[in-house]
């Protein structure tokens, strides 16, 4: 086990890491750079050789020797070895005293020769090809090495010279790299402690230019925006049911202790029992009704979607409720137009359908009339009810689909209606609307104008 920080174990890490990759690169580009030298320094001679070929070849055996003669005047510098040999390697002209072994193919070779005209000096290294002359003498022709060798020897000088600062500054950019790298984990590292320990309101800074780092900060700060939000909603609704739920639970406390005490006879106890259970219902419904919106809120059912004939939907829908309203005295009128298809969950939809009837039923005034069209607006479809009653005040609007709303109404229900009605149109892309004036909403289709 380590005894370095998590933070001190991940620099070194980073750092180690980017600093090895630097030190390679500048390796790899030092070592190019030397066979590159080296490389060039062969090819240059090499065309030189191929030159000497071809100009002596093109000569007669007399010229060629005066031409051999005359090149050694020329060179000044005496790195030039050049001699002709006849075909069984004895000397004709130059300055080299024997053919080497080594040289006896076209491609240029580095060897060992023997100078004629080099004071005090009885062996040398050249690189040297030999050729074959058409009066079948061979041509050797080579360059003393001496120089390119010290050349290549001031390459690999500064090489060395360049590449060591070089490799400290790699591994000082590694490190400082991979610190950076660690304290951008550590912050991350961080955050997720304080979330874990409650602080939700915690978040990564985001630079006003961020780089991939703060890319991803922000997604995650966006993540825990959408979890505070959630999690929020999950106190909220917990609050709610609290709420909503100890009222009936002390009244049927109430009621069956009362029952317990006050009934004398089996009809007392079963008319307390059939009230209890009414109770129970109501609760069952509130939870019910609570989960359904909870799975709508998890878009679980989009896997069961299909093509939804809205007109026969909205057409099953009044003809569900047409008794209820005759009951309530209410004239139920159906406006249906042919639409497009949607893609949606047709019993959610006409779910949603009814419970908009039933809060117009429920809202409006007794003996009124409420209106169920469906139209097409463009290519948008547009189911809408309608009833005589004043409608939802301006400032309730947002509030109605809340969970447990209810206004200052006073009717029987859990205040989940418009809400379920809210989650069924935005798993479907519906929208939720409702008339500047009078009483009627509408659920709009998608790509609908709100």
């Amino acid at each position: 086990m380590s005894s370095l920080s998590p933070r001190a174990l991940a620099t070194l890490r980073w750092g180690g890491a980017i600093a090895a990759m630097l030190v390679g690169q500048s390796l790899i580009t030092a070592t190019l750079f030397w066979l590159l030298a080296a490389g060039g320094h062969q090819r240059a001679v090499e065309r030189i050789f191929a030159v000497d070929c071809r100009r002596l070849a093109a000569l007669t055996p007399p010229k060629r020797r005066t031409e051999v003669r005359a090149m050694l005047a020329r060179d000044i510098h005496r790195d030039r070895f050049i001699g002709l040999f006849t075909p069984s390697g004895a000397p004709i002209e130059g300055n080299v005293a024997r053919l080497p072994v080594t040289a006896t193919g076209t491609a240029s070779v580095i060897a060992t020769v023997e100078p004629t005209e080099l004071p005090g000096k009885d062996s040398d290294v050249a690189r040297l090809a030999v050729c074959a002359m058409p009066n079948g003498t061979r041509l050797l022709t080579g360059v003393d090495l001496d120089d390119a060798e010290e050349a290549l020897r001031v390459v690999e000088r500064s090489l060395m010279f360049g590449l060591l600062p070089g490799l400290l500054l790699a591994v000082g950019f590694g490190l400082v790299a991979g610190r950076r790298a660690a304290k951008q984990v550590d912050a991350v590292r961080s955050l997720t402690e304080h979330i874990v320990a409650g602080h939700l309101h915690q978040r990564l800074a985001v630079e006003a230019h961020p780089d991939s780092f703060g890319v991803l900060c922000a997604h995650i700060n966006a993540m825990l925006d959408r979890v505070q939000s959630l999690v929020a909603d999950v106190r909220g609704v917990g609050d709610d049911i609290a709420h909503q739920l100890r009222t009936p639970l002390t009244r049927l406390r109430a009621r069956i202790e009362r029952s317990l005490r006050e009934a004398t006879d089996p009809t007392a106890f079963a008319m307390a029992g059939d009230a209890a259970l009414a109770e129970i219902d109501q609760l069952l419904g509130i939870v019910a009704a609570l989960l359904r919106i909870r799975e709508l809120a998890d878009h679980a059912r989009r896997s069961r979607f299909a093509p939804v004939d809205l007109a026969r939907l909205v057409e099953d829908a009044c003809d569900l409720y047409r008794p209820i309203a005759e009951d309530r005295g209410i004239d139920l009128v159906c406006d249906i137009e042919p639409v497009i298809a949607v893609d949606g969950d047709a019993s959610l939809l006409i779910e949603a359908v009814a419970n908009l009837l039933d809060n117009a039923m429920k809202f409006g005034p007794a003996g009124g009339r409420v209106v169920l069209s469906l139209h097409q607006e463009g290519d948008v479809p547009v189911i809408t009810v309608t009833d005589d009653g004043p409608g939802v005040p301006a400032a309730e609007r947002s509030l109605v689909t809340q969970r447990f709303y209810r206004g200052a109404h006073d009717y029987a229900g859990a205040g989940l209606g418009l809400s379920l009605v809210k989650a069924i149109g935005d798993l479907h892309g519906f929208t939720l609307r409702f008339a500047g004036q009078g009483s009627a909403v509408a659920l709009v289709g998608p790509g609908g104008e709100f």
